[in-house]
């Protein structure tokens, strides 16, 4: 039946086919072919079906088109699902859902609350904006980096960090070999083309940024500067993600000096962190400090994570229960706590693995 109600609408293309060049009827073909043989027929599809390069044509192309026709076309293809106000349905761009996520999955980071929902909002409300975002965040390994990096796609696009839209790179991962340096550097600027052109607001996630090859960042700096386009491709609607362990020994200090003196952590402001972070992220070895990214002052917000205290551990010891669809007493999150390693050793503050791996340390605690 559905075959037979599309008969009007083809018919319509080839009597109106003066209307058009042919180089577009081509192009609106190609998209519901493709599209009616995945879901309709169920076809063995390509990769990256649903691209931007495969969103519903709209625009001048349908000028000369019968609005009879047009109204048909449109009923037939939203009845499939595949409409939505934003007009890329792969984007969602959820900034109330990334502010509920922040406030309430992410515990003792009140500055990188702060500072990811500034920069995220201020990004997408700016659609001229002159560069591409760029964040980079700074602190020890289990401090939440990779979990705000996963809240910020999961807001952004519809499918997470399993969307076309999202690029992870893990630098010992990816680009394991320095010998190898210029190869990695041509796969990665292809790579962020071909992203880029497929879906304009791409994000892209450095893990373990510390450890990239200075040519290596070097090399896609053009993608992150105030440019219109770079070989013909614009890049400003791309965000790009640095995560590091870089600054964490400066963040700590400054937490350990406000807990000395009887402040509260919460009162640590930007103000008593920026300066150290961008000093010891300059002056830190590795790649990522020798870029032309760091010189080339291109990095929009330097978030700062804060090393997490007993009850923070705690908290993060009920997430992990409640996402097995378990409640824990406090006896529990106590012993699951209490079995972490902090530092300093005289103090015991600070959980030496942040909640990283509290997943699996209550493993042992379950009944």
């Amino acid at each position: 039946m559905i075959l037979f109600s599309l008969l009007p609408v083809l018919w319509a293309v080839s009597v109106e086919a003066n209307f058009f060049q042919f180089e577009s009827i081509s192009n609106v073909s190609t998209y519901y072919f493709n599209y009616f043989y995945c879901n309709i027929w169920e076809g063995e599809c390509q990769p990256n079906q649903d691209d931007a390069t495969q969103q519903v044509p709209t625009g001048d192309l349908w000028s000369g088109f019968p609005q009879d026709y047009i109204g048909m076309l449109t009923t037939w293809y939203c009845s499939l699902g595949q409409c939505c106000d934003s007009g890329d349905c792969r984007i969602t761009n959820n900034i109330t859902g990334l502010e509920l996520d922040l406030q309430q999955k992410l515990h003792g980071q009140h500055l990188a609350q702060a500072v990811v929902l500034k920069a995220i909002q201020g990004f997408i409300d700016n659609p001229e904006s002159n560069k591409p975002l760029t964040l980079s965040f700074h602190g020890w390994s289990g401090t939440g980096k990779n979990f705000v990096a996963r809240i910020v796609a999961d807001n952004l696009y519809r499918d997470g960090v399993k969307s076309e839209c999202v690029r992870l790179f893990i630098a010992p991962f990816h680009f394991p070999h320095v010998r190898l340096v210029d190869v990695y550097k041509g796969q990665l600027r292809e790579a962020i083309r071909d992203m880029v052109l497929r879906c304009p607001q791409t994000l892209f996630i450095f893990d373990e940024a510390e450890k990239l090859h200075p040519g290596l960042i070097d090399a896609i700096k053009p993608y992150m500067d105030h440019y219109d386009n770079v070989d013909g491709v614009s890049y400003r609607r791309a965000i790009f993600l640095f995560l590091s362990n870089i600054g964490g020994a400066a963040i700590n200090e400054v937490a350990l000096d406000f807990w000395h003196s009887g402040q509260n952590r919460e009162d640590i402001g930007m103000e008593d962190l920026e300066h150290r972070l961008r000093a010891e992220a300059m002056e830190a070895e590795g790649g990522f400090a020798q870029s032309e990214l760091m010189s080339g002052h291109l990095i929009d917000f330097f978030v700062p994570f804060l090393p997490l205290e007993y009850r923070h551990v705690k908290l993060c010891a009920r997430d992990a229960y409640a996402a097995r669809g378990l409640q824990a007493s406090e006896a529990t999150l106590d012993e699951v706590a209490k079995a972490m390693l902090y530092v300093p050793k005289e103090e015991k503050l600070f959980s030496a693995q942040g909640c990283k791996s509290i997943p699996q340390r209550i493993n042992f605690f379950l009944p």
